[in-house]
């Protein structure tokens, strides 16, 4: 075992009601110190039950969860001092008071004898997630960010080893994501705090997370850098999970001059490229798509659409056509 791995699982199994499609089945991951690691999947393919396996929440049917080289034991026979130093967000607020203000939510559990330590402590969560001004409102009053920033800063208060975070943006408004995510990073970086979330929407989690764990079906299928897997994803599960992409059969790709003898081609819309032609283009654009400082372009050809992100706006219009070049494609599936 490696010193710098804080948590790690090995062949651990969890399933419910004796059905083996559910949970996960034979998990080996490990977690490193001071990273951030997303556990990404579609819904239902296990990454919550992992996550609950990983803080000592759940039992596993067979296999075994470490916690800094040791067993961990599960929350249900006692807490411990590991349990302790794990500890876990979750997206429904379970454990808030929605009358109370921040400020009690946030010290709740901490010594009450001690005033000036609970000020020290609260004080120090609250501004470390830009929330102080927000000390005396009712918690149920706060937006869907706000909540969020709190449960963190109250998971927080006594500097734990991990943090757990079960689909910390889900609720979130887009205007606070960034923001959050930032504050996320700065944490590790400053505190040295090892962070694992999982995630349904991985593509808001590329520039946050060093490492990826992408979960199907309740088996791990890859595990990699983010910039690693999206470049070179070995499935279409995980390509498809990455970016917004268009898949296409051999039959159509041929129509985008990709010869393939595997079942699926799949093309990222960046890879679709506009060429220059002095007569009519043989792809029709039949959409196009504002997204601020660049378009996307849907274009279609017999009846096979791409997309295109195109920077040079309001150059090409509905009904216009235009000719491509497709820089690079990922083929995957059985050989024909």
């Amino acid at each position: 075992m490696n010193d710098e791995l804080i948590l790690e699982t090995i062949s651990v199994t969890k399933n419910f009601f004796g059905d083996k499609s559910s949970g996960v089945n034979n998990i080996t991951i490990f977690i490193p110190k001071g990273k951030i690691t997303a556990i990404v999947g579609e819904s239902g393919s296990g990454k919550t039950t992992l996550l609950k396996l990983l803080t000592g929440t759940l039992q596993p049917d067979s296999g075994d969860v470490f916690f800094k080289q040791q067993p961990l034991p599960p929350r249900s026979t006692g807490l411990t001092a590991q349990h302790a130093t794990i500890t876990m967000v979750t997206q429904d607020n379970h454990d808030m008071q929605m009358a109370a203000s921040v400020w009690d939510n946030v010290c709740k559990g901490l010594p009450t004898s001690d005033v000036n330590y609970q000020l020290q402590k609260a004080t120090q969560a609250l501004n470390l997630l830009g929330i102080y001004d927000l000390r005396e409102q009712p918690f149920g009053k706060l937006s869907g960010g706000e909540k969020q920033r709190v449960a963190i800063a109250k998971a927080l208060i006594n500097r734990p080893e991990v943090l757990m975070l079960d689909e910390p943006f889900n609720q979130v408004d887009a205007t606070y994501r960034e923001g959050l995510q930032h504050d996320i990073r700065q944490i590790v970086k400053e505190w040295g705090i090892t962070v694992v979330l999982v995630s349904h929407d991985p593509a808001e989690l590329l520039s946050m997370a060093d490492e990826l764990i992408v979960i199907k079906e309740g088996e791990i299928v890859e595990n990699a850098s983010p910039e690693e897997l999206y470049h070179s994803p070995k499935l279409l599960y995980t390509a498809k999970m990455l970016v917004s992409c268009t898949e296409l059969t051999p039959a159509e790709a041929l129509v985008c001059g990709i010869k393939t003898k595997r079942g699926t081609v799949v093309v990222y819309a960046e890879h679709v490229q506009i060429k220059k032609s002095m007569g009519k283009g043989k792809w029709h654009v039949k959409k196009v798509l504002f997204k601020g400082f660049y378009e996307e372009l849907v274009i279609e050809r017999r009846e096979v659409e791409l997309r295109v992100i195109n920077y040079k706006l309001r150059k090409y219009k509905k009904g216009s056509t235009v000719n491509i070049k497709i820089t690079k494609y990922y083929e995957f599936g059985k050989w024909l």
